[in-house]
């Protein structure tokens, strides 16, 4: 992730066959930390998400469940909204590839294709699976089976094609030239492996079902789904209209930065497909598409035959939103598979959340209240040098940077969390209350030093655990408006201000209950 004035971000759009899971939630999360601290950064944002609702997979959902399509999908794409609520993603625009402006999107990108000699029709004949939406070639397949486990069928129909195979030179020179339009590396060197073993035109239509958007001038066909999914990453900017102010902003505008962040289960279409459709139709692409891993449910995939389907909205109730949003974001690094176990979930919110930062925000007002009746101490500022000096705030702000540019999320906690170890320690060093009988100037200079720290650690914790964080800064009585990155550094507590009495942040969770 590069420094940009303007950011556009996206997650994938959810296919609409089953209600959210913790995956669904970990994507639109992992969009909405970046979204937050770049808004922090005054930067100009755009984080988009929603659901992907045609294709033979909800046409047979909607039928077992003896619902029309579209019935079906206006029902569950509400959870996903309600998922987004639930756990504060606050996302800018939300698109159903069932509106007319999507359709029309689509379309327009057909078209552009078709006028470029990039689509044509004949026959196709192949292994097709239904649950992945994808074709495999027979040198793909483990066992009889996608290489996801999905079970395929041999499908032979008339379809249009995508010269998919014109593109191969370009996509290699693209990664080439760009090493991190794909990251992490290891995705990378995945794709190019597959690139570089021979591309085939893709079949982009279907004519076996009707569930979806139709080929402009042949309406025996459908759209392939996944072609239009992926111009939701369009849709939700104002295309077909290429002169309009958001689509010039956040993607013609070779300054801006847009990234697309997925699961490792929809690369190959991010990272090979997607950039060769937008090459073809001779429209700009994203600047990095950014692959996370999968989450394990105590060391076991997740499937719903396990029955060990995990359900974020029912955790976020279970041990708050906040709590959740810290633990996946703690516990798991970017790109690899992240575990969930509940056990460590509570150690963590015990241990680092409530032990460490709660307690550091209770018992630091706390004794300001009694000592000070709440008012913070006026200190003379050239006595916070030396052994006194408050952390380094610029340093602090550009290691979170660097970290943000590597979503390295766990990084950034782990260096909030030292943050307060240090805030911690330095009490207990320095013992305020024996120096409020012996030295009551010394004593408001710590008293004040701690509240800096927990100035610090509130804007530093917004995008991570909004409401908290905004609880943390309501007690320090920080002014919305100096509660951005810039003031990390350029403001502090206000010497005199009457700080409400501490109501705790963080409460430790019963163990022996959960």
């Amino acid at each position: 992730m590069k420094k940009s004035e303007n950011l556009y971000i996206t997650t994938p759009i959810y296919y609409v066959n089953d209600n959210p899971h913790i995956g669904h939630a970990y994507t639109s999360l992992l969009c909405n930390v970046i979204a937050r601290f770049m808004k922090l950064a005054g930067k100009n944002v755009k984080f988009t998400t929603g659901t992907d609702e045609h294709g033979q997979k909800i046409e047979k959902a909607a039928k077992a469940k003896e619902m029309q399509p579209k019935e079906f999908t206006d029902e569950v794409s509400v959870s996903f909204k309600e998922l987004a609520k639930c756990m504060n993603f606050q996302y800018d625009d939300f698109i159903r590839t069932t509106e007319e402006r999507h359709e029309k999107a689509v379309i327009a990108l057909w078209n552009r294709l078709k006028e470029r000699g990039q689509i044509y029709l004949d026959s196709y004949s192949g292994w097709y699976s239904v649950r992945d939406e994808a074709f495999y070639q027979e040198s793909e397949l483990i066992d009889g089976k996608a290489p996801t486990g999905a079970e395929v069928q041999w499908i032979k129909e008339e379809s249009y094609f995508f010269r998919l195979s014109n593109w191969q030179d370009k996509l290699l020179k693209l990664y080439d030239n760009q090493p991190n339009f794909i990251f992490p590396e290891s995705r990378k060197n995945e794709v190019v492996s597959f690139v570089k073993s021979g591309l085939t035109d893709l079949s982009i239509s279907r004519t076996s079902f009707n569930w979806g958007i139709k080929v402009p001038g042949n309406d025996k066909h459908v759209i392939y789904v996944w072609i239009d999914a992926l111009t939701n990453y369009l849709t939700s900017i104002g295309f077909p209209t290429i002169e309009g102010e958001e689509y010039n902003r956040f993607w013609a505008n070779g300054s801006s930065f847009n990234v697309h962040v997925i699961g490792k289960d929809i690369l190959r279409f991010h990272a090979v497909y997607w950039p060769a459709i937008l090459f073809a139709a001779d429209l700009p692409l994203p600047k990095q598409i950014a692959v996370h891993g999968w989450w394990l449910n105590e060391g076991e995939k997740i499937s719903k035959s396990l029955g060990n389907v995990i359900d974020p909205i029912g955790l976020a109730e279970e041990f708050g939103v906040d709590q959740l949003r810290y633990f996946l974001l703690r516990e798991a690094s970017f790109g690899q598979d992240g575990n969930f176990s509940k056990k460590n979930m509570i150690n963590r919110i015990n241990s680092e959340l409530a032990n460490n930062i709660g307690n550091l925000v209770q018992r630091t007002i706390s004794f300001l209240h009694k000592q000070c009746s709440g008012a913070v101490p006026t200190v003379d500022q050239s006595l916070l040098k030396n052994e006194e000096s408050l952390p380094d705030c610029k340093a602090i702000l550009d290691q979170v940077m660097d970290h943000l540019s590597k979503y390295e999320f766990n990084h950034i906690i782990l260096l909030i969390i030292n943050i307060s170890s240090e805030a911690n320690a330095y009490i207990d060093k320095s013992a305020p209350w024996t120096l409020s009988k012996t030295d009551r100037e010394r004593m408001s200079l710590v008293i004040y030093k701690l509240l800096e720290y927990i100035r610090i650690i509130g804007i530093l914790l917004q995008p991570i655990v909004p409401k908290s964080a905004e609880m943390i800064l309501d007690q320090l009585q920080i002014p919305k408006e100096q509660r951005d990155l810039k003031s990390l550094c350029n403001t502090c507590v206000s010497p005199g201000a009457i700080l409400p009495k501490p109501t705790p942040v963080f409460l430790r969770v019963d163990k022996e209950e959960k």
